[in-house]
């Protein structure tokens, strides 16, 4: 089968051209002649035995087997040099790659990040920060944190911490609003969304015995940004508390009630492909991210 394969470099040559549609700045790219490109394509022409390309008078343009072979070629290309920069980087012992959820990133993990850099000197720690979904495949990531249901598709995992969710505002709000000393009160503030939470502000006034005023105020798609938002004095939000606990602590936010506190759908877990609870980067963040979260729920009511 090898020998009806056409040579790698042909398909390199053609995919530059067919991406620039121009032998010229395929070339450049390329690093070599625009000959040389002209070459290789007619090479890999003369092995599939079909026009990839109809040469105009100043510019080139795909043929409709040429079109089509591009598509396969771009996408076997891009597998094959994925593929290869996963085996570099299982194979890279110095690099360690954590992959964050934004809102976790932001408010929890890069404050405590350099704690993990100064454990291991070893490791050059680079934090990559998504809500994507964690596909350990396409991903550069050794390990990632997640919110969840603790369930993820072809990764094992370990749950690091639950959390509740409870009234926040910032102090200057609780005074502009007379103290915010009953739910009632809250019920007659500006709430702020935090969308796509089942611990919502409706079960929230559920459990609290009054009803719901709707569903009317700001939304944000992310924990962190509902915080922020309640920080700038745009009303009361439901905080994490996993996310919200610095800004208690300084005095940018106040806690309305926090004896009534929602248990949330979600927790932080630790994520890491199939197979790898043992491997040396994972034993090391495992570690790290258990002392953090320990000293975090010693200061800390999670």
């Amino acid at each position: 089968m090898a020998d009806r394969l056409p040579p790698l470099q042909t398909l390199r040559a053609f995919e530059a051209t067919g991406r620039r549609l121009s032998m010229t700045l395929a070339a450049e790219e390329l690093h070599v002649t625009h000959g040389a490109v002209s070459r290789q394509i007619r090479a890999l022409e003369d092995h599939l035995g079909v026009q990839l390309f109809r040469r105009l008078t100043r510019r080139i343009e795909f043929s409709d087997e040429g079109s089509a072979f591009f598509a396969v070629v771009t996408r076997l290309l891009s597998e094959l040099s994925r593929e290869a920069e996963n085996i570099r980087r299982r194979n890279d012992t110095a690099r360690l790659v954590v992959s964050s959820g934004v809102s976790f990133a932001s408010k929890w993990l890069t404050p405590r990040l350099h704690r993990l850099m100064a454990r291991y000197p070893d490791y050059d720690v680079h934090l990559e920060v998504t809500d994507v979904a964690i596909d350990f495949s396409k991903s550069q990531a050794d390990v990632a944190m997640r919110y969840g249901s603790g369930r993820y598709p072809h990764a094992d995992s370990e749950r690091i911490m639950n959390e509740t969710v409870s009234p926040v505002c910032s102090p200057e709000y609780r005074e502009q609003m007379g103290g915010l000393r009953t739910a009632k009160d809250i019920a007659s503030s500006r709430l702020i969304h935090e969308n796509g939470m089942k611990a919502d502000w409706n079960r929230w006034f559920r459990v609290m015995g009054i009803p719901a005023p709707g569903a009317r105020g700001p939304g944000y798609s992310h924990g962190s940004m509902s915080i922020e938002a309640a920080i700038r004095g745009e009303g009361v939000a439901l905080g994490r508390s996993v996310l919200v606990s610095e800004d208690i602590a300084a005095s940018r936010l106040v806690a309305l009630f926090p004896e009534a506190r929602l248990d949330v759908e979600y927790g932080y877990d630790l994520v890491y492909p199939m197979g790898h609870r043992d491997h040396p980067k994972v034993c090391a963040v495992r570690a790290w991210i258990k002392d953090e979260v320990q000293q975090f729920k010693v200061t800390v009511e999670v």
